[in-house]
């Protein structure tokens, strides 16, 4: 699922359970799927964040440093 179908849900998720209409398994059931939602958003923000850096290095003479992406890779290293 896209990022920003994921945020819509959980965005959802809370509208709902601050209505104060659900009952308490309906509200566990919200709440475990929100807390995953909240988790996969996270961990794409994340991979998005990294790659952010990569394309935003430069090297002591001011060129660009690129490579190739690697979302395994959490060395940290450019």
């Amino acid at each position: 699922m896209e990022f920003e179908k994921k945020l819509k849900r959980l965005e959802d998720i809370v509208e709902k359970m601050e209505s104060g209409d659900l009952s308490l398994d309906d509200s566990m059931k919200l709440f475990e799927e929100g807390v995953k939602m909240s988790r996969e958003c996270q961990s794409q923000l994340t991979v998005a964040e990294e790659k952010v850096k990569l394309l935003l290095s430069i090297d002591a003479d001011g060129k660009a440093v690129t490579r190739d992406f690697d979302p395994d890779d959490d060395s940290g290293e450019a």
